[in-house]
């Protein structure tokens, strides 16, 4: 995906993130963020986008802030820990809206800090951006019964960012030996192989042999590889074992 696709779906995600947040309210709980409510939630995508925006706009010179009021130094209107509960919803869609300002006039070759390979800093923080509030938009509707999907391309795009770029930061995996796990979305015809072993992981586009084989839409394949559930529909050939040690194995750390 090109970077202005991934802002669009940054803006659009926001909105069904927002409308689920209104109907389930701040106190309900988010069972795919364990000891999280919505609150949480919502104060987490403020953060995040305000820190992205951070980078992206003043060249942060540090990945991470050691407290939030240091992003106040970037925001200063914005950056106000944190506003009551009926007016959350709405804070968090002006720091959803200042994050795609900064994006959208941002310079193709502008200099940032990054944590993921891409082939440039705000390619990096405009597809970052869009999956982690399309991953957290499923964890609101998720929690209030009100699912709706995802674009294939767009869910492929979020797969192929898990697998190849976070997937790799992994330095070990618990595991004897090296194993491999095939990923097929059907409609986008978008294959990956994952190779999992004691020292990590390392994964590439393309086919082959695989311990574990995984194959449906990309919709539903982009949740599974996120830990948000195995959809029926998805068809595990192999190792169903293997499948079970990254799910309980693999998580998201951003340091």
């Amino acid at each position: 995906m090109e970077i202005a696709g991934h802002i669009t779906a940054i803006r659009q995600e926001a909105k069904l993130f927002a409308e689920a947040a209104e109907q389930g309210g701040m106190e309900v709980v988010i069972d795919t963020c364990p000891g999280w409510d919505m609150r949480d939630l919502v104060r987490h995508l403020s953060e995040i986008h305000l820190w992205a925006a951070a980078h992206v706009a003043r060249r942060a010179t540090k990945m991470w802030v050691d407290d939030l009021a240091e992003l106040s130094e970037s925001w200063p209107d914005l950056a106000v820990f944190w506003p009551d509960d009926d007016d959350l919803i709405d804070y968090y869609l002006r720091t959803n809206a200042n994050l795609v300002r900064e994006l959208e006039s941002a310079p193709a070759d502008a200099e940032a800090m990054t944590f993921l390979p891409a082939p440039s800093p705000l390619a990096m923080w405009a597809r970052r951006q869009a999956h982690e509030i399309s991953i957290h938009r499923f964890d609101a509707q998720n929690a209030t019964g009100t699912v709706s999907g995802f674009d294939p391309a767009f869910a492929a795009d979020g797969i192929d960012e898990l697998l190849t770029a976070f997937a790799p930061r992994a330095t070990m995996f618990p595991i004897d030996e090296t194993k491999t796990m095939v990923v097929h979305a059907t409609e986008t015809d978008d294959r990956w192989q994952v190779t999992m072993g004691p020292v990590g992981i390392t994964a590439s586009r393309g086919d082959g042999p695989g311990d574990v084989t995984l194959t449906g839409r990309a919709n539903d394949l982009y949740l599974s590889v996120w830990n948000r559930g195995d959809d029926p529909t998805i068809e595990v050939t192999g190792d169903r074992g293997l499948l079970e040690t990254w799910h309980s194995n693999h998580r998201i750390r951003w340091s």
